[in-house]
């Protein structure tokens, strides 16, 4: 059961709500629905007797344009603004979207009419899921996909999967419902959360690896990061020592230093470690936020005019995570090169088994080079674009959407590199029938080889490769 009250919300529900096809347990609150309640009648106050943006006015550069506050005002912005264009959004992200914006809406503060918040609460219960298309914002409130979503509401638009009774557009509505960046906070917030859930598999995985090239064990050793704390290298470095079981700085081994891959491992993760860290902090506010513009605040009595549809928060910490963390890939596909390398490993070029020439897993660094490209080019900032619109007037753009999509393409990117250097992990651990008993990394090697096809010979690593990816998920609980 998600709890609904606008303030609360945590990004673990939104990932819930995604993953969830059909009904959805959400107990929502009768104080917030109170509040959002009295916002709209205040708003609807207020429209009587002063400007308000969006209500007694057109939107954008038509802001000055007086119009009278009615339901066919609110139908006109609405299906002007439902031209998103594109694939449509994936079913896991519009579920998402859809309780993102019931949390918000229930912060109290948009003046949206209880009928209207009210249908969007039965859709999030039923799975009912409206069809909304890709392309229409870029960071300033995602316009369109909203659009798309209200006029569904209305009844006015399909719905893909179920369907709710129509409910009628009261006057205001519509620049209230279309004010948020639901859409974008829902895939930054499924991405955000697959990057934690992958940065912890890669302690696992570059676990596996130094055991199969006898690492040094003191690049991770305690008095090293005390000499300089930050908070993401400390923890990672920590975990290494408890994945390899070095509860003391162990006897060094057989070289006096490991290549980056290895020894930079806690400089490196630990950036990454405390982008994504600072990325979940923005979006547990984010999706808790009152956006509207504008805010309807019973507390003061008045509508308030501001910018809080500008997402430069969600965008700037999605560009440093993404930067982040295809510094991460790149040791892993360097370690990657050192497990196909006898100097440290001991076995066979390319841990070949088969008569001479045999390539082994040659085609892991391929692919892994490959998708590293892919993460590479997702990791390119978002921030460094431009846009003005509407006449001039919305003349800055976060592009927070663009950044939270290049963030979906560098979850896929890097659990192929993470699988690549697991599968090649195994098979050395394999050959060298290295000793893992007492290691609690033992568990991820276990869980791993589960799935890995023992085989040595050349032969397709297609499904290895897929193999590994769908246990990393399981890597990081370890």
């Amino acid at each position: 059961m998600i709890r609904v009250d606008g303030r609360t919300l945590r990004c673990a529900d939104v990932v819930i709500a995604a993953s969830t096809e059909g009904p959805l347990g959400i107990d929502v609150s009768i104080a917030a629905l109170r509040a959002a309640e009295q916002a709209w009648k205040l708003a609807e106050e207020l429209s009587t007797r002063r400007v308000v943006y969006g209500r007694t006015t057109g939107v954008g550069a038509n802001k000055d344009d007086t119009v009278e506050s009615s339901t066919e005002h609110g139908l006109r912005l609405l299906r002007s603004h439902a031209g998103g264009s594109g694939d449509e959004l994936p079913p896991g992200q519009v579920r998402a979207m859809l309780l993102i914006r019931l949390n918000q809406l229930l912060a109290g503060r948009s003046g949206i009419s209880p009928e209207l918040i009210g249908a969007l609460a039965a859709a999030v219960r039923t799975g009912a899921r409206p069809q909304v298309h890709r392309l229409g914002a870029i960071g300033t409130g995602d316009l369109a996909p909203l659009a798309e979503t209200a006029l569904a509401l209305t009844g006015e638009r399909p719905w893909v999967t179920g369907d709710v009774p129509p409910v009628p557009v009261r006057a205001g509505d519509a620049l209230a419902f279309m004010s948020s960046n639901a859409a974008t906070l829902a895939e930054a917030t499924l991405a955000a959360m697959r990057l934690d859930t992958l940065t912890r598999a890669s302690h696992a995985v570059a676990a596996l690896t130094y055991v199969a090239l006898d690492g040094n064990p003191e690049a991770y050793a305690t008095p090293v990061h005390e000499a300089r704390p930050h908070a993401g290298q400390v923890a990672c470095a920590a975990e290494m020592r408890r994945l390899l079981g070095m509860h003391q700085t162990p006897k060094p081994g057989r070289r006096i230093q490991d290549p980056f891959g290895l020894r930079a491992f806690p400089q490196v993760q630990g950036p990454a470690l405390d982008a994504i860290h600072y990325l979940r902090d923005v979006l547990a506010v984010e999706i808790n936020a009152s956006t509207e513009n504008p805010m309807i605040s019973t507390v003061h009595g008045d509508a308030y005019h501001h910018a809080h549809f500008h997402t430069a928060y969600v965008s700037t910490a999605l560009d440093q995570a993404r930067a982040t963390v295809h510094q991460v890939a790149e040791l892993s596909v360097a370690r990657l090169g050192d497990l196909v390398e006898p100097e440290f490993t001991g076995l066979r070029p390319f841990l070949a088994a088969g008569p001479p020439g045999s390539s082994g897993v040659m085609i892991l660094e391929y692919v892994a080079h490959d998708a590293l490209t892919e993460l590479r080019q997702a990791a390119l900032p978002a921030t460094l674009g431009t846009a003005v619109v509407s006449r001039g007037i919305e003349d800055h753009a976060s592009f927070s959407t663009q950044a939270a999509r290049a963030a979906t393409a560098a979850c896929s990117a890097y659990q192929q590199v993470l699988a690549c250097e697991l599968v090649a992990a195994v098979r050395a651990l394999r050959m060298r029938e290295a000793d893992l008993v007492e290691l609690p990394v033992r568990d991820a090697f276990d869980t791993a080889a589960a799935v890995l096809d023992e085989s040595v010979e050349d032969r397709p690593l297609t499904g290895d490769i897929a193999a590994a990816v769908g246990v990393l998920e399981q890597l990081a609980r370890i």
